[in-house]
């Protein structure tokens, strides 16, 4: 087991949960229903399949596309969609 990119992985996937929309919901949900084992178990089920659908889509991409052009892309794209962001946000 590569316990280095196991070990970036969870970091980032973690990092970039807290707070957001998501985290913000199940905490509603989990007040709202008072069921918080339940939405703990929805929201993390929810997470895993999302997650795999993920590494699926990247493991197959890489083998038609080159590692090299996706992060360039997804770079292009992030950048991108801050900017429509930040403009829409102005306007």
């Amino acid at each position: 087991m590569d316990l280095k990119a196991f070990a970036v992985t969870f970091g980032l996937v973690f990092l970039a949960e807290l707070g957001d929309k998501t985290q913000l919901t199940t905490m509603v949900l989990a007040a709202r229903t008072r069921a918080p084992l339940l939405i703990f178990i929805a929201a993390g089920l929810a997470l895993v399949l999302s997650s795999l659908i993920g590494v699926v889509f990247g493991d197959a991409l890489t083998r038609v596309i080159p590692l090299r052009y996706i992060q360039k892309g997804a770079g292009v794209a992030f950048v991108l969609i801050g900017g429509i962001l930040l403009l829409s946000r102005a306007g």
